[in-house]
């Protein structure tokens, strides 16, 4: 009976293989509409946002580096540290995909928050 029923879920397993194609490689969707209007109106603004206009609207980034074809830019203040991270979208320019934010000291924070504080800062 074990046997059958090891038989059955991999014949199961394997109707799915293909159906759905992989990632290219090196590729990060942007959050969907759907999403981004879902989240505060400076969060959003972020995602999807070229390195200038991040650099225009958070200031010199505290750290600035890139693996491939991907992209870091690590912006601090008093208050939080933001993360942003950057990838190509076809041929286009590279621009911000996810982001992660903390407070100094490590413990967490909201992203729409530390944004906030970021944009807040006077121009450097």
């Amino acid at each position: 009976m074990k046997k059958l029923i090891l038989i059955g879920a991999l014949a199961l397993g394997a109707c799915g293989e293909g159906a759905i194609p992989p990632p290219r490689a090196g590729y990060v969707p942007l959050p969907s509409a759907a999403a981004t209007a879902q989240m505060p109106a400076n969060l959003a603004a972020i995602h999807g946002a070229t390195a200038p206009r991040l650099i225009a609207r958070l200031g010199k980034p505290q750290l600035d580096m890139t693996e491939g074809s991907a992209r870091k830019l690590q912006f601090a203040g008093p208050i939080c540290v933001l993360d942003t991270y950057l990838y190509p979208q076809g041929r286009g320019e590279a621009v911000v995909t996810h982001v992660d934010a903390r407070q100094r000291d490590g413990r967490p924070i909201d992203e729409a928050s530390c944004v906030a504080a970021l944009s807040a800062r006077p121009a450097r």
